[in-house]
């Protein structure tokens, strides 16, 4: 690779519904620091690139190593960003693992493949935006995943999050219409694709009848207005949006 090829970096988010016992259910949102040079200070799901130790524990388990270890670094970052256990079978000292993790520790030295629950997990989508100024693309695999009934408290890790939040996606995007908070494009075009549905059975029924197929958003000209455009036929009810108006982290 040249220094004028774009850097692809695989990565891995999980959109976390918390069922409501009325209403539809709350994602579980993630601030970023604003110094980050990714989304800083915006509002998105928790989730973060494939690192090595991901493939390796993912090569322990067997079958389709490159769709393991994705679901994997899910469960790590999710476990690194805000201390929920989503993704294990049985019972873990989350706090201990996260600690470790943040001490350089890759997550196979802690568990074993069998406290994986990978199946947990149910693909959504997968976006692969174009490469900003910075020459990097994340190829971004989304995860959807119900809060275990004996979760703890989630809690920003004070690094990478900053500040955490429960609220439908209505109420997202809410809020970002209002200006109170930044969602960049890939997270808006799934929230108004969430906000559709009414449980987390409806999420994961919606998520099986589309196809993930990787979407990389475009340009184009509608009506004199040039036009961020993404594919139909995906699930999304909103296929394009001004481009001056869409923040592309």
């Amino acid at each position: 690779m040249t220094s004028t090829e774009p850097q692809i970096i695989p990565a891995a988010t999980v959109v976390i519904l918390r069922e409501r016992k009325a209403g539809p259910p709350e994602l579980l949102m993630v601030e970023r620091a604003a110094a980050m040079r990714f989304a800083g200070g915006a509002l998105v799901f928790p989730g973060g690139r494939i690192d090595p130790g991901d493939r390796t524990l993912a090569g322990r388990i067997g079958g389709d190593v490159v769709e393991a270890a994705a679901r994997i670094a899910a469960i790590r970052e999710t476990i690194e960003e805000v201390g929920l256990p989503v993704g294990l079978n049985g019972t873990h000292d989350v706090s201990a693992l996260r600690k470790a993790l943040a001490g350089g520790a890759a997550l196979g030295e802690l568990i074993e493949p069998e406290d994986l629950a990978l199946d947990h997990l149910v693909p959504f989508a997968r976006w692969m935006p174009h490469a900003g100024v910075t020459h990097r693309i994340f190829d971004t695999r989304f995860y959807l995943a119900r809060l275990p009934d004996d979760a703890p408290e989630p809690r920003p890790d004070g690094g990478e999050s900053v500040r955490l939040l429960w609220a439908s996606a209505a109420q997202v995007l809410a809020e970002a219409d209002a200006g109170r908070a930044q969602i960049i494009f890939p997270t808006r075009r799934n929230l108004e694709r969430l906000a559709q549905l009414g449980s987390f059975a409806e999420a994961v029924a919606h998520a099986r009848a589309h196809p993930v197929e990787t979407i990389t958003p475009w340009i184009e000209e509608r009506g004199g207005v040039r036009q961020l455009c993404i594919p139909e036929g995906l699930g999304y009810p909103v296929t394009s949006q001004p481009a001056g108006e869409a923040l592309r982290g």
